[in-house]
């Protein structure tokens, strides 16, 4: 397994102001707090306040999120500001919709109901005010259980990746698409007694997953080392002369484990922005812990063992 990579980095104080990457941006932020001993963490972790947000979005984040206040990642975070394009935004958005969409119609389709807007605890009915207040403050969250294996597994993607100069190989077998099957498959034959309702659930949700992936692939889970491949890959298979517009791919066709990782880790922030209830973020959250163990079981039947070095020219075209 690679290193830790907190192991070489720059360490922080706290009240310290610094920049922090949420999403695919930077942000100005102040250290709230430091940690390495909650349950869920590997390595050192900062609690941080981002500059001019409410503090529900105060958050704990790892030191790979973590940069110095410098005029150079200051460089860097107007950099990050241009190529977040309104195109990559709406393409978020729109992954975002997706899951949402597919989410509530599997809840449609399983005959469940969210809990009653207006009723109380009591029984009684809240003035129209206190609902809109309790509605706009009330967010529900969604805590994935990342097992350890997986952990690890996202230290060595980012290492691979960020400072070894080191891409997955594409297209990658089996592919998001090919996962999920037998992800759906396994689900059926198995029932896990977490899951709700599996037989009429399982597609959908895996649809969502899946429409989820190829709209946010290339404006949330690529490091930027990755963008030059990402632009091939669109060359080769969507954009280039000699595609048969027929039969264009999706990136879940083309993509792995590796990046089907990364956008399931990144799911709770998706949430925490998106219209659903607590009671569909409960029913994503159950289905989602099931299939990261899932990934974790199968490792080593999903997941590279050996990332590709870049050549010289490719790794000069990605810092240009």
């Amino acid at each position: 397994m690679a290193s830790d990579p907190s192991s070489s980095q720059v360490t922080f104080t706290i009240g310290e102001r610094i920049l922090c990457y949420h999403g695919p941006l930077i942000y100005e932020a102040k250290i709230l707090k430091a940690s390495t001993t909650e349950p869920t963490f590997t390595g050192l972790h900062y609690f941080v306040h981002y500059k001019g947000w409410k503090q529900t979005w105060d958050e704990w984040v790892p030191l790979s999120r973590a940069l110095k206040y410098t005029e150079e990642n200051l460089a860097k975070q107007k950099a990050l500001q241009k190529t977040n394009t309104p195109a990559n935004q709406a393409a978020a958005s729109k992954a975002k919709s997706s899951l949402y969409l597919h989410i509530s119609a599997a809840r449609d389709g399983a005959g469940t109901t969210g809990p009653s807007r207006t009723a109380r605890k009591d029984g009684t009915r809240g003035t129209k005010r206190g609902r809109d207040d309790d509605e706009s403050t009330r967010k529900p969250e969604m805590k994935l259980t990342v097992p350890e294996l997986l952990k690890a597994t996202l230290v060595d993607d980012w290492e691979a990746v960020t400072k070894n100069n080191q891409l997955v190989d594409l297209p990658r077998k089996p592919n998001v698409v090919q996962i999920l099957a037998l992800f759906e498959k396994h689900v059926l034959e198995t029932r896990p007694p977490e899951l709700r309702q599996p037989e009429v659930l399982i597609h959908t949700i895996i649809s969502g997953l899946q429409v989820y992936f190829d709209r946010s692939l290339g404006s949330q889970l690529l490091y930027r080392f990755e963008r030059p491949q990402y632009a091939v890959v669109r060359q080769t298979y969507v954009t280039g002369a000699d595609v048969d517009v027929s039969k264009i791919p999706e990136m879940s066709a083309i993509y792995g484990a590796e990046h089907l990782l990364r956008m399931l880790v990144s799911l709770p922030q998706m949430v925490s922005a998106s219209p659903l209830d607590a009671e569909s973020v409960g029913l994503i959250r159950d289905y989602v812990n099931e299939l990261l163990n899932f990934l974790a079981a199968n490792k080593s039947d999903l997941f590279l063992l050996e990332y590709q070095p870049a050549s010289l020219q490719y790794q000069n075209v990605s810092r240009s």
